[in-house]
């Protein structure tokens, strides 16, 4: 079956402007995003991946190019997740998960169980009056993952959204995380420094280059796996040459 497509961008260009000088991050960035779509950007520091979520966000306004929203409305609700999660301390568990329905008037009481219904289905319902630092880092993750449903957007904007937990949780907590939108048949856009983490992740990577970032290569990820989990898929056998290609495009365009 045929994807319906969601968005489309064209030719998106990003400069800053300061009085002295002008950096441009972004130049003729193009894509096509379809409905459960799961797509990795990956390239070097610096090459403007986080500005491409920021104006998909509506936090930047770009310099020039498009955005398209295949919808009745001409908008899409978009979610963000940073590489914090931004939990507030004085708040529990559910008050946070439940803080964007406030900020959007939607916290009826239906919409609060629907929320308290996530929670316990991912671990969390035990906790739902406890405070973030009551909470490992991967279960506030799970939290911050969870706060986003709630306002159920059509696109999700994953912002290196495990970087600041250790080796060993950034696999479980990834593992998790994937779960639930898959599950949740989310469409994602997630950025990365770690191919592994893109590849076992990813329906599609996209490749982009040193600033200005633009678009090297776009790769379909099938991997023939036994299983579904992501160290599963990191055992498959295309997935070094996924990993080499990948390597090689970004390496060369390493300052």
């Amino acid at each position: 079956m045929v994807s319906k497509k969601i968005l489309t961008i064209r030719n998106l260009t990003k400069s800053y402007h300061t009085i002295s000088s002008e950096t441009l991050a972004i130049k003729d960035f193009s894509l096509t995003l379809f409905e459960g779509e799961f797509i990795v950007i990956v390239g070097p520091s610096g090459c403007g991946k986080s500005t491409i979520l920021s104006i998909l966000s509506g936090l930047l306004e770009p310099s020039s190019g498009e955005i398209i929203y295949h919808s009745q409305a001409n908008s899409l609700t978009i979610g963000y997740m940073l590489q914090n999660d931004h939990l507030f301390p004085w708040r529990t568990i559910l008050k946070n998960a439940i803080l964007g329905l406030e900020i959007q008037g939607r916290a009826t009481q239906d919409n609060i169980d629907k929320v308290k219904r996530q929670l316990e289905m991912y671990g969390l319902g035990k906790f739902i009056n406890s405070y973030p630092n009551q909470l490992s880092g991967g279960m506030r993750q799970r939290a911050a993952l969870i706060r986003t449903l709630a306002i159920n957007p059509d696109i999700f904007l994953l912002d290196e959204p495990f970087s600041a937990l250790d080796y060993q949780t950034r696999l479980a907590v990834s593992e998790d995380i994937v779960s639930i939108l898959k599950k949740e048949k989310k469409t994602v856009i997630m950025i990365t420094h770690d191919l592994n983490e893109a590849i076992s992740m990813a329906s599609k990577v996209i490749v982009i280059s040193k600033r200005p970032g633009k678009i090297i290569d776009a790769h379909e990820i099938q991997l023939s796996s036994e299983g579904e989990s992501m160290l599963d898929k990191r055992k498959a056998p295309e997935f070094m040459d996924y990993y080499n290609q990948i390597w090689k495009e970004l390496d060369v365009h390493v300052e």
